[in-house]
């Protein structure tokens, strides 16, 4: 009986697969995955020909998305078939589709190679359906309150799946992360060196709002000799024998910014986007690759080929203006000072657009910005800011408020308590300067896009009903 339900669940997830991808390519991710489990409730389970020795789970808060995709490109463009939840669908009904899509039709895993991103929160049930020789972590921090809680709630559940039959990817620049070493049977690390974009922090709380996180070994305070992103780089605990590893198994050990390439551990590689918070993501790519045999030059032939996921780095033609997007993750202080620190690289007159949202996810809707004001903010301040425009339903006062604490003068904030795109854009085109940096959330970034297009619609169909109109006057004319 529980062979025949897992071979019904199949079929009617691959028959659903098949529509739903004629119908639509994006919705097709979690339905079929999420009627199999309805049907057969150890589905995942019941597929054959899983190697797990060559499965990697790609977890953390930050990068998920972006890791996953290059090491399933790296794989790829070396010749191997690979199956994968690469649409992002990171919850066990994602993982199923992705199975479900890639075995034949008696449950037999086709690909050599499987590389899934899994939500940090529910790692543990798809381990435990898929139990993966290989787990890289890409970091543990604040991200999602109303469902994460604090970072110690996910590296709790993190935790939980580490075992020394498990070989595990960590961060050697990230503690929480690293801590997890002393649970696994094989750790490997990754890291990079200080290097032109590295900052250090003022140890002087009346000056800025440093905010850190104690050592997760002792409780101690860490020091930082550098940081590279937030609360990311070489650090040892005041109290402990807790440090980043001297020489971790994948170093970037410089970076030539100018030129685009980077020397790790001994190779030289070109890199497509060279900022500090991407390359962490490229370095583990690598350090998985490499480790699943894939040789360096076919990693730099994948690494050329690789295009980043759209919504990461754009730019807006808004009229006369381009907006320069520069993401953040919602509720996440480490992409929103990452973010922060792109735009304070550029000292020339600017205009700075920052949009933090309301989340409406969970009810109560979610308004608090406390992430703001876990950022330095004043090296934006000190980087020629001519204007900064704060916008966003209910919390624009917030943004404003943090602002004035890095030492804003009030006059030069422009107020908008307002999200709808139509709005902001009337004011963008206000502005005498045409260096302007957009800072939101890849949600409103859409919703941008979207009104964008339209404007463009209502154009074409203006520009339609004049040519029309003109058309018959000149018939009219000729009679």
């Amino acid at each position: 009986m529980r062979k025949l339900r897992f071979i019904l669940a199949l079929w009617i997830g691959k028959l659903l697969y098949k529509i739903i991808d004629k119908i639509d390519k994006e919705r097709g991710t979690n339905l079929p995955g999420k009627i199999a489990f309805k049907i057969s409730k150890d589905f995942i389970k019941n597929f054959k020909n899983l190697n797990y020795e060559k499965m990697v789970f790609i977890t953390g808060t930050n990068g998920k998305s972006t890791t996953n995709n290059m090491v399933i490109n790296g794989l790829e463009k070396s010749g191997h078939k690979v199956c994968t939840n690469l649409a992002g669908a990171n919850l066990i009904t994602g993982i199923a589709t992705a199975l479900i899509k890639d075995s034949t039709m008696g449950g037999k895993i086709k690909s050599e190679y499987c590389v899934f991103e899994t939500d940090e929160r529910y790692i543990k049930s798809i381990y435990e359906a898929i139990p993966t020789k290989n787990i890289a972590i890409t970091n543990i921090q604040k991200d999602q309150v109303q469902r994460n809680g604090e970072p110690d709630f996910i590296y709790k559940k993190i935790k939980q799946i580490i075992s020394k039959d498990v070989t595990i990817f960590v961060n050697n620049d990230e503690p929480r992360a690293k801590s997890l070493e002393e649970y696994a049977g094989k750790t490997v690390y990754y890291g990079i060196n200080k290097n032109d974009k590295s900052f250090i922090k003022e140890d002087m709380f009346d000056k800025t709002l440093n905010v850190t996180m104690p050592c997760p070994k002792c409780n101690h305070k860490l020091l930082f000799d550098y940081y590279n992103i937030d609360n990311v780089g070489k650090f040892k605990c005041s109290n402990c024998d807790f440090k980043s590893e001297d020489k971790p198994n994948y170093l970037i050990q410089s970076i030539d910014f100018q030129r685009g390439r980077i020397m790790l551990n001994d190779s030289p590689y070109r890199i497509n986007l060279l900022k500090s918070f991407f390359l962490y993501d490229y370095l583990l790519a690598i350090a998985i690759l490499q480790e699943f045999g894939i040789t360096p030059f076919e990693i730099q032939h994948s690494l050329d080929l690789f295009k980043l996921e759209g919504g990461r780095a754009e730019d807006l033609e808004v009229g006369d203006k381009i907006l320069k997007y520069v993401r953040i993750k919602q509720e996440n202080p480490e992409t929103l000072q990452s973010a922060y620190n792109d735009v304070a690289e550029d000292k020339t007159s600017k205009i700075v657009m920052i949009g933090l949202l309301k989340v409406e996810d969970i009810i109560p809707n979610y308004s608090n910005t406390f992430y703001n004001f876990d950022c330095d903010v004043e090296n934006v301040e000190q980087s020629n800011v001519e204007r900064y425009l704060v916008f966003g339903d209910g919390v624009a006062y917030d943004t404003a408020l943090r602002l004035k604490y890095a030492g804003v003068d009030e006059s030069k904030i422009d107020v908008l308590d307002s999200s709808d795109p139509g709005t902001i854009f009337n004011k963008v085109t206000s502005y005498e300067n045409d260096n302007i940096y957009l800072i939101t959330w890849l949600h409103e970034f859409m919703n941008f896009q979207d009104e964008l297009e339209y404007r463009e619609y209502r154009r074409l169909l203006a520009a339609n009903e004049t040519y029309k109109s003109g058309k018959e006057k000149v018939r009219n004319e000729s009679k």
